[in-house]
This record gives structure tokens, sequence and C-alpha cells, in this order.
């Protein structure tokens, strides 16, 4: 685990720079809308997407910045879709990675474009991937659009918010949750692994079925944090679920089998990965550390 410790900080480290260097600075007539984007992307959460990409890449034997640079664009829709998500209009939560919430700290409207503009630099950032061959970065490209939109995470923040009250079966709430969360578990895993170039069809096969399973067990283990946890640790208000009216995991099947169902999915992931070398152990910890974690 201090290895992990290790790595998860190094990752964050590493994207926190690249971050810092892409976003816009806080200087111009829009410099409150970039001091906005800074604000959310800069200086917090667990960065568990750029650690998944960079992990993956090095279980491949990637480079590095290639890496860092998928990292940093999957970080950024990430960040763009928690500001979105917090907004009055969906979730209305003030508290994200312990600090008031973008449209808190700064106001609707821009915290609307902070998150239009990260989700463009995502694009942008992949679009000039050095050391990656053009037809590669057009299906990156092709790809992040997929996981991120209409096929993927936007579908399932629909689905979510169609859903608030109402009562959904195990299949509906885990298709909901494919979309909503795994579907960037998996394009971080899936666009770092075709970047690398070093992929076969095999690995990107069961690399698939890991970052699947993964982000299954990283919803039901943070459905088990809003009831388990506290505001302070998660950096975010405990029990907003519940009080939203939204269906999750222990709401439907109970504590103890929400848990036995994370672990379960947890153990796929893993077996997902028995052909890789111990260059994937950090995939490996990762895996571990979705469902050990208390925030």
């Amino acid at each position: 685990m201090a290895d992990l410790r290790s790595f998860l900080l190094e990752c964050s480290q590493l994207v926190e720079a690249q971050l810092a260097v892409r976003l816009p600075a806080e200087q111009g007539q829009a410099s409150r809308l970039f001091a906005a984007m800074r604000y959310s992307a800069l200086g917090g959460g667990k960065r568990l997407r750029p650690a998944l990409a960079i992990a993956t890449s090095d279980a491949l034997g990637g480079q590095r910045h290639v890496a860092l640079g998928v990292a940093a664009a999957v970080e950024m829709i990430h960040v763009y879709s928690l500001i979105h998500d917090d907004l009055p209009a969906m979730d209305d939560d003030g508290l994200r990675r312990g600090k008031a919430t973008c449209h808190i700290a700064y106001d609707e409207a821009t915290a609307i474009l902070a998150g239009d503009g990260l989700q463009a630099l995502a694009f942008l950032q992949l679009a000039e991937l050095e050391g990656v061959a053009p037809a590669t970065v057009v299906k990156l490209i092709a790809q992040l659009a997929k996981w991120a939109g209409c096929d993927g995470m936007v579908a399932g923040q629909a689905i979510d918010i169609a859903a608030t009250g109402q009562q959904l079966n195990l299949d509906q709430l885990k298709q909901m949750h494919r979309l909503k969360t795994g579907a960037l578990m998996e394009a971080s895993v899936m666009l770092a692994a075709q970047a690398s170039g070093n992929a076969s069809k095999q690995q990107l096969i069961s690399l698939q079925n890991f970052s699947q399973t993964l982000g299954l067990a990283f919803q039901i283990q943070d459905d088990l944090l809003d009831i388990e946890s506290d505001t302070a640790q998660l950096g975010k208000p405990q029990g907003s679920d519940i009080a939203s009216g939204k269906v999750t995991y222990p709401q439907l099947l109970g504590v103890e089998e929400a848990r036995q169902a994370a672990h379960q999915a947890h153990s796929k992931a893993l077996a997902s990965l028995k052909s890789f070398d111990q260059r994937a152990d950090q995939l490996r910890a990762l895996a571990n550390f979705v469902v050990t974690r208390n925030y």
C-alpha cells in the first residue's frame, strides 16, 4: 500500500503540473472563466483516472509523456463533468473535493462555461499528443467523444436525473452507472493502452474487461461510502444520494450484499489481468484501492 501511495502521489503531481501548464492563465478579459477552470481542476481529487491511464501505459511499456497527455485529457473531462453535476439544475451540491463547488465559488454561468472550456480543452490535448501516429490520435479523439458523450457519461447522467425519486431494478442501475461512472474509467485505461502502441488485441480485450468491472466496483464502493463515511473524509456532502432520492446499490441490495458485489467485481477485474506480468502490478494495486478506500 505504501508503494501505491507513492505511485498515486507521483501521478497526482505529474498531472497537476501538466494541467497547470495546459490550462489558460488567469489573465485577459476572460480571466474569471480561466480562474474558475483552474480552481476546479487544480489542487484536489483522487486523480484515480489519470493513475489508471499511467499504470496502463506502464504495464504495456508505453512512453510516460504520451500517457500523461491522455491522463490530463481524461481528467479535464472528469472535472468538467463534476462542475456540471454539482449545478443547481442537477445535483445542487455545494461542496466538492473539500471546497466550495465552482458555481458557489464563482457563479452558475461561469461554472457552466468553465465545464465547457475544460471539455473542449480535453480534445485539444489529445489532438496535440506528440509521439502518436495521426491515425491513432483521430481514433483516440473519436473514442473519448463516445465515452464522454451520448454513448457514455452524458447519457448516464441523463438517466440518473430521470431516475431521481424513481425505482430502478438492478440491471437498470448497472446500466446507468456503466455509462455515468464506468465509461470514463474505461476511457482512462483504453485510451492509454491504444496510445501506447504496444497492446495486442487480446490485451485490449483483457483491459476492457478490467476497466468495466473496476468501474462497477468503484461505484458500489462510492455508494457504500455515502452511507458509512463522513463529509470530511469524502470531501463532498455525505448522505447526498439518499437525500436526493437516488437509487443506490446498498438501497437495492442491502449493505452487506452490496459489499459482496463490490468484492466480486474487484475479483473479476483482477482476473482480467492474469495474462499480464509484474508491470501491471500498479493496476492490480489500484483495483485493491478502489474497494478499500474510505474517500
